[in-house]
């Protein structure tokens, strides 16, 4: 288990954005610090009202965003756009192509008026089993199945989450999990050849590690089956992964 504590992330800040990267990302380069298993991004961002990220483009890539708290509208060049908000599962498939912008939902309401809320948000980069597919979106609602507790498939290419509710990603060798806990709550974790752990907000204890905080990760090679306990609200994310990138 190779603890990565929130303050040694690398950062970027701007006027209208905070975000924290468990790997190497943009103008970050750590040749020792590139991916776990086949997870190449773990941006923990936080955007300001009426602001975001414009029209870019990505290939090659299977992109999951989870919300924390806030909405984040989604638009892309394959006519696809929606407000994901937390509970709601996204996937977006880059594959040959695709031009998408992520903007700061929360100056908008239902009936008019606004209100001045940052969003944060997590978002998850691994690579697809092959390059060069067709480009894809896919949302699903998944805050009932969250509510019920436990740890929740919410994104998977694996077989063994053939007609469970998730979002699917093209890649059979990986899976995203998320937990809500309330404190003294706690869930075990799944054995696989990679895991890594993230705690996007709360305070956990980690068997055999110790405690885990706000924005705390952990990296697992050859195990699994630890138990995570909350000791005070907390949710956390977990990739299940059969496979690495080759070095």
């Amino acid at each position: 288990m190779d603890v990565r504590r929130a303050e040694d992330r690398f950062t970027t800040r701007i006027a209208w954005l905070d975000s924290k990267h468990s790997f190497s990302f943009g103008g970050h380069h750590d040749p020792r610090n590139t991916h776990h298993g086949v997870l190449l991004v773990n941006n923990d961002d936080i955007v300001r009202p009426g602001t975001g990220f414009d029209t870019h483009p990505h290939r090659d890539m299977e992109i999951v965003t989870w919300v924390m708290r806030g909405s984040l509208v989604h638009q892309d060049s394959t006519g696809h756009s929606g407000v994901i908000y937390p509970g709601l599962a996204q996937r977006m498939s880059a594959g040959t192509g695709i031009l998408h912008s992520e903007k700061n939902d929360s100056w908008r309401l239902q009936g008019g008026g606004e209100h001045d809320e940052p969003v944060h948000f997590v978002q998850m980069w691994v690579v697809p089993d092959e390059a060069g597919i067709t480009p894809g979106y896919e949302q699903l609602e998944i805050e009932g199945d969250l509510l019920a507790g436990g740890l929740v498939p919410v994104a998977s290419g694996m077989a063994k989450h053939d007609g469970v509710s998730a979002v699917r990603i093209k890649n059979r060798y990986a899976a995203l999990h998320a937990a809500r806990l309330q404190a003294g709550e706690s869930v075990e974790l799944p054995e696989a050849p990679f895991l890594h752990l993230f705690v996007p907000r709360g305070a956990v204890t980690l068997e055999g590690a110790g405690p885990l905080n706000t924005g705390d990760a952990v990296r697992f090679t050859a195990t699994g089956g630890q138990r995570v306990t909350a000791t005070e609200p907390a949710e956390i994310l977990v990739w299940e992964m059969h496979a690495t990138i080759a070095a």
